[in-house]
């Protein structure tokens, strides 16, 4: 919590009320309670007296973020990418003799491989 001492805004007030129906909702506090909380959260004027009115309630549940697969995947591939096109248009533009971006390739597509294969199995990290 926050300073009880501190003035509160209208968008504190209705975060609580939504906290308040929310615990009503799930079976916390009964009708004539709610009621009593949310006037008093209305007519509240600093963080104590939202404070007050959630003192018995507990915290909201915040699901952990969960990642993005398709940000993941196309972040990877943009790492396999883009250094074994550097060095294809490097060796194309030294004049295109041995293929040694092959090493390149390589060591990269080993480990992008592996990625996949993780990645489609769904292994943690």
């Amino acid at each position: 919590m926050s300073a009880p001492e501190l003035r509160i805004a209208d968008a504190d007030r209705d975060r609580t009320v939504e906290r308040l129906r929310a615990a009503a909702a799930e079976g916390r506090l009964d009708p004539d309670e709610l009621e009593e909380r949310v006037s008093n959260a209305l007519s509240a004027r600093t963080q104590g007296d939202l404070d007050a009115v959630l003192r018995d309630l507990p915290a909201p549940h915040v699901p952990a973020p969960v990642p993005d697969r398709s940000l993941i995947l196309r972040e990877r591939a943009a790492a396999f990418l883009v250094p074994n096109v550097v060095c294809i248009a490097v060796w194309a533009a030294t004049g295109a003799g041995s293929f040694w971006p092959g090493w390149v390739l390589l060591g990269t597509g080993i480990a992008f491989a592996v990625f996949l294969i993780r990645f489609v199995l769904r292994v943690e990290e």
